[in-house]
């Protein structure tokens, strides 16, 4: 006799989604049902195609599966219903006081490099001190990529003058399996994956994550430049409890000098 888990032959849209998601988090089915305070039965026959759910079932399973705006939106519309969450352009109207907000924060993080990205690690704005060491560091060349994992991983790029890459390279890898493991369904951020593993030197075993290995409180990039050795660890900031996709998928990461040479040359770049 087979389970209700694996019950029935119908391949619903809703019930794929819903599974690859409890897979996701290595949640059953009967656990998932008792977080949501649902029916085991009901929701067995939701994932075999046998029920349709309501639009609160579906909310009360992104909430246990912690599924971010966007998931929750394409949870809804494949179950039948309109999305939640707004998704705005930053510079619309209805964001204007976001986007001052973020405006704000990398202005005030000069003399030190400030950078505003998506979630696919797309770079939206900088502030000028960005621009500068930028510049310091690729000797005036301009960047190939506007995304910042492509940005580390390229030999022509600024993986050149990072001097501990092996150990930033490994830290994104992290991130990047981290974030697919909080939105499995997220092609794009999969094809990230596949494309920074076809630049050269990067280990095979990084195609799979790692849950094993400890990891330092806090991060330093070593960069080699004309001014010496630049040292930086950064800060991510987000927005708190957004309820705007955009919102939800901004992150603005400051550096901040590890030491005072890099914090001396900071304030030379911006002095001239």
């Amino acid at each position: 006799m087979k389970s209700q888990e694996t019950a029935g032959d119908n391949k619903s849209p809703i019930g794929v989604l819903l599974r690859s998601w409890r897979e996701a988090r290595r949640i059953s089915q009967l656990d998932l049902a008792l977080r949501a305070n649902l029916s085991a039965r009901h929701l067995s026959y939701v994932e075999t195609g046998k029920a349709q759910a309501s639009r609160d079932m579906l909310c009360r399973l992104a909430d246990v599966l912690e599924m971010p705006l966007r998931e929750r939106n394409v949870l809804l519309l494949t179950g039948g219903y309109a999305p939640q969450y707004p998704e705005n352009p930053l510079a619309t109207p209805a964001l204007e006081w976001m986007r001052q907000a973020v405006d704000l924060t990398i202005t005030h993080q000069e003399p030190y490099p400030a950078f505003v990205l998506d979630r696919h690690w797309n770079v939206l704005m900088t502030n000028q001190a960005a621009v500068r060491i930028g510049n310091l560091l690729m000797q005036g060349r301009q960047s190939k990529h506007t995304n910042l994992l492509h940005q580390v991983f390229d030999p022509e790029d600024v993986r050149s003058v990072m001097l501990n890459w092996p150990e930033v390279a490994e830290k994104f890898i992290r991130h990047l399996h981290d974030e697919i493991a909080m939105a499995p369904s997220d092609q794009i951020t999969q094809h990230l994956l596949q494309q920074v593993m076809q630049y050269p030197d990067v280990p095979e075993h990084w195609r799979f994550r790692d849950l094993q290995r400890t990891q330092t409180p806090v991060f330093t990039f070593v960069f080699q430049s004309s001014e010496g050795e630049l040292r930086f660890f950064e800060t991510i900031t987000t927005f708190s409890m957004p309820r705007d996709v955009t919102l939800a998928e901004l992150r603005i990461e400051s550096s901040f000098p590890a030491d005072a040479h890099t914090a001396a040359v900071c304030a030379k770049l911006a002095a001239a």
